[in-house]
């Protein structure tokens, strides 16, 4: 078997293959990768998505724009909202981080704010591990780590991350801290946007605690992060303790099962490319080349999710109509299956999903039947 190093430049050779050499890749970052550990079983986003495929633009180039992303002028508010929050050294930053973490330690008067320019994602990483460490090791000061960047395996690639921030608590603590643009009114947010944020933020816990393990004393990584919105309708900054453990246990479990990209690759035909500039049947056989697992949650998480959905139209795939629905079908996987066990024409009796049809079936012609009113005579 090669060393390390050796197999990793070669996946790296492999995957810009597949992404085409004239095709810059797109970084993989923690909300794809949250979406990613939420369909664990689509072989197609994982191999484009570990190849830096840009899918938004590959669905264009298929004929299935993709109306999935964030508005630009969200993006500018978001960013000035940023900018507002870790203004004077993060000083209003930790002071939400004392008064909704950690009350007991001393207040921040003040706050180490280190610089982690350097070279590279490899080098970024680095310079972050070096300043948690030095961070740690100064107990009783805050540290707040402004974009720093992490990095975590993803089924054998390393995906680089970059929160908001990382707070180090007096304690040698760290915390993760998620900047939003959306407002918490009367100190509630909208449930489905926190649990997004959740979400994207269980990633960085979880590449925090690679970083803690390979310290001498891993320090503590908080499972409560710190969302930071705005209050109410005004542009000041307000706070809320979120618990990410449910989370991070899902999103843990569900990359352990993602298949390595290498041996995704490795079952790829020779010459495939997801250049964007192929012709549009070329390009669509590479992409319908590794198997895909869409269901109706992938319309608010993936680009390529109105290609798929045709597809699955097509060959009357039964995920199309949910995961729940495709668990209980069993070893029906079309709805021309579905159909023929429930009108007795395929299926084995004893399968339990068969019987459920055809009883179901049943029962809908009774009472069809019941029902039905009598017709009365024209007059």
């Amino acid at each position: 078997m090669p060393p390390p190093r050796t197999r990793e430049k070669a996946l790296r050779q492999r995957l810009a293959e597949l992404r085409g050499p004239e095709v810059q890749a797109k970084a993989l970052d923690a909300r794809a990768l949250a979406a990613l550990a939420a369909n664990p079983g689509c072989r197609r986003r994982a191999i484009l998505d570990g190849a830096g495929v840009d899918k938004a633009v590959l669905a264009d180039a298929l004929g299935s724009p993709s109306v999935f992303g964030q508005s630009q002028f969200a993006f500018v508010r978001g960013n000035a909202f940023e900018a507002k929050v870790k203004a004077d050294g993060g000083t209003e930053l930790l002071r939400l981080a004392h008064e909704k973490l950690d009350r007991a330690a001393e207040p921040p008067a003040g706050a180490h704010v280190p610089d982690l320019t350097a070279q590279g994602p490899h080098g970024r990483t680095a310079r972050t591990e070096l300043a948690l460490r030095e961070a740690t090791e100064a107990a009783g000061a805050w540290t707040l780590l402004d974009h720093p960047m992490l990095a975590l395996d993803v089924a054998g690639s390393p995906a680089f991350l970059e929160p908001d921030a990382v707070v180090v608590h007096p304690d040698g603590s760290w915390t993760v801290v998620e900047i939003k643009s959306f407002p918490m009114l009367d100190g509630v947010a909208d449930p489905a946007k926190v649990g997004a944020a959740a979400r994207q933020s269980a990633v960085y816990v979880l590449a925090l605690e690679q970083v803690a393990a390979r310290l001498e004393s891993a320090p503590r990584v908080r499972h409560r992060i710190l969302l930071v919105c705005p209050k109410d309708f005004s542009n000041l900054p307000t706070a809320s303790a979120v618990d990410v453990r449910k989370q991070r246990a899902v999103t843990a479990r569900q990359l352990a099962r993602l298949t390595r990209i290498e041996e995704i690759a490795d079952t790829l035909p020779e010459g495939t490319c997801f250049s964007p500039e192929l012709p549009a049947e070329r390009l669509t056989e590479a992409v319908e080349s590794v198997p895909a697992s869409y269901a109706p949650e992938c319309l608010s998480a993936c680009e390529l999710a109105f290609h798929c959905r045709d597809r699955s139209r097509a060959e009357g795939a039964v995920t199309r109509l949910g995961r729940p629905v495709r668990a209980e079908l069993g070893g029906l996987t079309t709805v021309g299956d579905v159909l023929a066990a429930a009108r007795g024409e395929a299926g084995d009796p004893d399968d339990p999903a068969v019987a459920a049809l055809r009883r179901a079936a049943a029962l809908r012609a009774e009472a069809l039947a019941t029902a039905a009113p009598e017709v009365a005579p024209c007059p």
